[in-house]
């Protein structure tokens, strides 16, 4: 009896060691993910009025997973490209940046 009390407790022990490990994982995952959108927006086109008019587009396209791409969004992502160094950013970084502003 004590033998499967100590097994039931060293499972639940391990149990909370992999939910935490998890998190750790999965916190890591978002924080290497969203990095390169954080370097983007620091390069500053949160002022600019063609950005920030492609906010609603940018919702939509990153809602949808890159399946709608509205006129805004289109326009905002060529003038960002031309007009900041936003080096090989994909249109989704891109659009989350739009969403960061």
């Amino acid at each position: 009896m004590r033998f499967h009390l100590y097994v039931c407790a060293a499972l639940l022990g391990m149990s909370g060691l992999a939910q935490a490990t998890s998190f750790v994982v999965t916190t890591d995952a978002i924080v290497g993910a969203t990095k390169g959108t954080s370097d983007i927006t620091s390069s500053s086109f949160k002022d600019d009025k063609i950005v920030l008019q492609a906010r609603d587009d940018a919702a939509s396209f990153v809602a949808s997973q890159g399946e709608v791409r509205g006129a805004h969004l289109e326009a905002a992502l060529l003038h960002v490209r031309a007009t900041y160094p936003v080096g090989q950013a994909s249109d989704m970084q891109l659009a989350q940046s739009i969403l960061v502003l």
